[in-house]
């Protein structure tokens, strides 16, 4: 289950970057076109800026669905710069759904919450290390300390 998990994460997050720097892209060339001040703002300000900020988004989920799909690749946890990015990626998509609820309504809300609960499942699936199902658990010593196995006592024998 873990790996088509990391590949769905993967490509959600591929078509979500494209998806986020489409948009921010158009509403640049929209405020362009049109022209307009809001509230005395440059307008090739205001076109740049959303242009930018539509490249830094893409690629910041770009970067996420890269490591998705290098957990998919190698069938290995993310660790490190790899796993901060990923957790930000969730507390984005918490903070997208909260504001998404208010502003664009549930289908949305649902959305960002599906895209969280996809990278939320990665990132546990791949939390406690795999153990082969064939491995003995290792009995330890009642001090905490690895000392090795511990002896049985024998059986008592009944008279």
């Amino acid at each position: 289950m873990r790996r088509p998990v990391a590949w769905i994460v993967a490509i959600v997050l591929f078509a979500e970057a494209f998806g986020i720097a489409a948009v921010n892209w158009f509403l640049g060339v929209v405020v362009d076109r049109q022209d307009m001040s809001l509230a005395g703002l440059d307008p090739d300000m205001m076109s740049t800026s959303s242009k930018i900020g539509g490249i830094v988004f893409g690629l910041y989920f770009a970067f996420c669905g890269l490591v998705a799909l290098l957990v998919a690749l190698r069938d290995r946890a993310p660790a490190g710069f790899g796993r901060i990015l990923l957790i930000s990626a969730a507390v984005v998509h918490a903070l997208l759904g909260a504001f998404a609820w208010g502003l664009l309504g549930p289908a949305e809300f649902v959305f960002m919450v599906v895209v969280l609960a996809l990278i939320v499942l990665l990132l546990m699936t791949y939390d406690s290390p795999k153990e082969p199902a064939d491995a003995a658990p290792r009995e330890t010593g009642g001090s905490g300390g690895d000392n090795g196995p511990v002896a049985t006592p024998p059986a008592p024998t009944t008279p």
